[in-house]
């Protein structure tokens, strides 16, 4: 464990209050994302004229640079600047992305330079927040399920205002003034979220003065800020290449998942004892994890296209109309499921700890969520009306079995690291976790374009059959997954 100066150790704040301090910076960080990304597609196919598969693939690119970056971030973290001071460099680099987003033009290579800047910064932000929560609770290891859930299902609060309002800006600017204007105004939106987590680091700076690693604790070194700095926009151009050369980036991707792949292997085949077994546990989680976000890109490539295409937008209760939301608003229904699901988990996790199951079981429950989600997307077509249109209740239902696999999955992704992986290579570890989950997310947009509709087909009863083939794969494909959960839990006994 990294030593602290004594004063600091004297004066350090509660542990709930540092928690706190985390989890709303990162909550103003997922509004500010999430606002982003609930757009992205839709503004690639509606105003930059890209094809679904051109779309699809564009933006998995993007969000599988903006979790590959994080190894790297949190090395930085590690070794070169410090946990606590790559994180607020993390902020700053986002605010200044999501600020270029907002700029009226509509150059494709700009945007894409733009998402090179905030694919820097998330990789700067992400593994150190997560890495700094570890860090809290690292001597409460009983704990630190409960608090990773809770952490999960919180910063989650910032994704479900943003996804909510973000659209709905959009929609009522671009009406009323005649103009695309409402896209750019909408992201600029995202630059608050930021601003306003930044604000609340140095408000609050105290309650985490005393987490952090090794280099926090000494001068900062101004040689190592400007080869992070350099580094950094060498990177920036370097992402926005990858994601304008569809052949680039899939080499790119494959180039990563072996090195991951071998670096994995060494560190299990270097390390002895309780070290070894727990990284080869990791694995072997972590290798699930690889097939749930295949899973999970559908929700901002196919799926959010299918409900622009097929899904009646209008809520009804017993034949009342009660609201109207723009396909956009409909991503929220993740964030708001997370909150109403992971209040329950985080009770389950403190007060029934007799039933605790291990994490290798909470993934295969997870599986068998994620199938239901997908069957009742691929049920639905039989409820369609005669515009093709289906009822929303199913994305509502549909969303709410998903959510639950993201917190049994995703969400305790990052416990897994935590409990598991040796304390001295933390940071390195969220990062490599980070890699894996955007390689899954790329892949997973590679999936979605298997329903890309091509732009000669208009017909709603054509788009819903490809949607709906597409569905009934994945839920075959999340039931072969559970299948193999079950195989991988039994190995996971003998560690």
């Amino acid at each position: 464990m990294e030593k602290q100066p004594a004063d600091l150790a004297l004066l350090s704040p509660s542990r709930s209050q540092s928690f706190t301090t985390i989890l709303v910076i990162e909550m103003w960080e997922r509004f500010g994302y999430y606002g982003m990304q609930v757009l992205i597609v839709y503004y690639m196919v509606q105003q930059l004229g890209f094809s679904d598969q051109q779309a699809n693939l564009s933006w998995s690119t993007c969000a599988a640079l903006i979790y590959t970056t994080p190894v790297i971030g949190g090395w930085i973290g590690d070794r070169v600047l410090g946990t606590r001071r790559t994180l607020l460099l993390g902020i700053i680099i986002l605010a200044i992305g999501y600020g270029l987003m907002a700029v009226p033009m509509q150059n494709t290579y700009f945007i894409f330079l733009a998402l090179g800047v905030i694919i820097v910064g998330n990789g700067l932000f992400k593994p150190n927040a997560s890495n700094m929560v570890r860090k809290i609770y690292q001597q409460d290891r009983s704990n630190i399920e409960s608090a990773f859930t809770l952490y999960y299902m919180s910063v989650n609060i910032g994704s479900m205002i943003s996804m909510l309002l973000i659209p709905w800006v959009k929609d009522y600017i671009n009406t009323y003034s005649h103009s695309d204007l409402g896209w750019h105004i909408a992201f600029s939106i995202s630059t608050i979220g930021l601003l306003l987590g930044l604000s609340y680091f140095f408000i609050m700076h105290r309650s985490i003065a005393h987490i952090g690693s090794y280099p926090d604790f000494r001068p900062i070194k101004l040689d190592r800020l400007i080869l992070v700095l350099i580094g950094s926009i060498i990177f920036i151009f370097f992402s926005a290449f990858i994601i304008n050369n569809e052949y680039v980036a899939r080499w790119f991707i494959y180039i990563a998942g072996i090195s991951v792949l071998l670096f994995l292997i060494f560190l299990m085949t270097t390390n002895q004892g309780r070290e070894r077994s727990g990284l080869i546990i990791t694995f072997l989680l972590t290798l699930q994890i690889v097939f749930f976000f295949i899973f999970y890109q559908q929700m901002a490539t196919s799926l959010a296209l299918f409900i622009l295409r097929n899904v009646d937008w209008r809520f009804y209760i017993f034949g009342i109309h009660l609201f109207t939301w723009a396909p956009a608003q409909f991503q929220a229904l993740n964030p708001i499921w997370i909150f109403i699901l992971g209040s329950a988990l985080v009770w389950h996790y403190n007060c029934d700890n007799r039933k605790n199951e291990p994490i290798a079981t909470k993934f295969v429950i997870g599986f068998i969520a994620i199938a239901v989600s997908f069957f009742i997307y691929s049920i639905a077509i039989h409820f369609s009306d005669a515009e093709s249109k289906i009822p929303s209740w199913f994305i509502i239902w549909g969303y709410g079995f998903g959510a639950l696999s993201e917190l049994l999955i995703s969400g305790l992704g990052l416990a897994v690291i935590a409990r598991y992986t040796p304390d001295r290579m933390g940071g390195l570890m969220m990062g490599v976790y980070f890699i894996i989950t955007g390689i899954s997310q790329y892949f997973g947009g590679w999936i979605a374009t298997l329903a890309a509709i091509p732009k000669n087909i208009i017909a709603p009863q054509i788009t819903l059959l490809i949607y709906t083939n597409l569905f009934n794969w994945l839920c075959i494909a999340a039931i072969i997954c559970t299948l193999i959960a079950l195989v991988l839990l039994q190995v996971i006994k003998r560690y």
